[in-house]
């Protein structure tokens, strides 16, 4: 009869437990106690893309201490040589993967944090495109590390590709579409655009085929990129979002011009320094330009932060300058024309 002793049996496997345990703990120590510190540190330097590292790491960091422990623990097992083997080729698979989960990570929140002041803000596009990208590098490591060639199935992608590319015409047009508007820096998320078929609101996102406009009324329209790339679109929040907004007014002939003009001022700059959304500090102009047929015509220039202001800024010139006029006297004609008949 075989008997096994019960305190080797319970030496065996009691260290590689501790082993594995020491490093899961370890792993929330890092997550728990190291990662906040560095946030903290991160958050105070100049360089934009620690916080990106530091989050990135934050989940990866509890699986690299569990498998640092874990493959302690079976270096600690007796096993045969050959499942020695299989157990490294296994631990550094499994390395590999969560490399490539950190790398995939910091990647996609790393092009996030640049596009905060840059023409990516919000984008999911350059994240998701970066992200497989990341994720093929890390699956063509692991195929190389089990000893596969990856020549061949290089080569069978190439192939696969093609008929791929033939197949999704209209996909990868849209996709590539969607890199050149990014690249291009003209239209970026948070924009105002206007297309040529009328069409406009703020662009919430550019995706893999299609870019998100949200309309003023709150509904969102989503526009296909390759539409987009060739269509005449206004960019009112580039080169910058204060934008100007011009009012034509007319007044009756026989209007005194200078006391028209300097009421209308005193009327724009109440409006600039009152009215939410408009400009502070900014000078309207007024600039007469038209004998037309029942009134002098000319335009009020006004200032306002953004398209969306753009309205309101408008409409409470509007009103005020009605009142003013009402009050000095200023005629705002209806519109009129004179006919004369020569008789023969």
């Amino acid at each position: 009869m075989n008997l096994t002793n019960p305190f080797i049996e319970f030496e065996t496997y009691f260290w590689p437990l501790v082993a594995a345990a020491a490093g899961l703990a370890a792993g929330l120590l890092v997550r728990r106690a190291v990662l906040p510190l560095v946030a903290r540190a991160a958050s105070r330097s100049t360089w934009k893309y620690d916080d990106a590292l530091v989050e990135a790491a934050r989940n990866p960091v509890l699986l690299w201490g569990a498998l640092a422990g874990i493959y302690t623990g079976t270096r600690i097992l007796p096993f045969a040589p050959d499942t020695d083997s299989v157990i490294a080729e296994a631990f550094l698979v499994l390395g590999i993967v969560s490399v490539t989960w950190f790398a995939a990570r910091f990647t996609g929140l790393a092009l996030r944090t640049r596009s905060s002041a840059g023409p990516l803000a919000g984008v999911s596009l350059i994240s998701n495109v970066a992200r497989i990208v990341v994720a093929t590098i890390g699956v063509l490591f692991i195929l190389q590390a089990l000893g596969i060639s990856i020549t061949p199935i290089i080569t069978a992608l190439g192939v696969g590709g093609l008929a791929v590319a033939l197949a999704l015409q209209d996909t990868l047009a849209n996709l590539f579409s969607g890199i050149r508007i990014l690249v291009a820096g003209k239209i970026r998320v948070g924009d105002f655009v206007r297309l040529e078929n009328g069409l406009e609101g703020v662009v919430q996102d550019i995706t893999l085929n299609q870019t998100t406009i949200q309309q003023l009324a709150n509904n969102l329209v989503l526009v296909p990129n390759a539409k987009l790339a060739q269509a005449i679109t206004t960019n009112y929040s580039l080169p910058q979002t204060q934008l100007a907004v011009p009012v034509q007014v007319g007044v009756a002939y026989g209007s005194d011009l200078a006391r028209v003009e300097a009421t209308t001022l005193a009327v724009a700059r109440a409006v600039q320094a009152e009215v939410d959304g408009a400009v502070r500090g900014f000078e309207p102009v007024v600039r007469f330009h038209t004998f037309g047929d029942s009134a002098i015509l000319f335009n009020a220039v006004l200032q306002a932060h953004t398209f969306e202001h753009r309205a309101m800024v408008m409409s409470e010139f509007i009103k005020r300058l009605t009142v003013r006029y009402a009050a000095e006297g200023i005629e705002i004609p209806f519109p009129i024309r004179t006919v004369h008949l020569k008789q023969s």
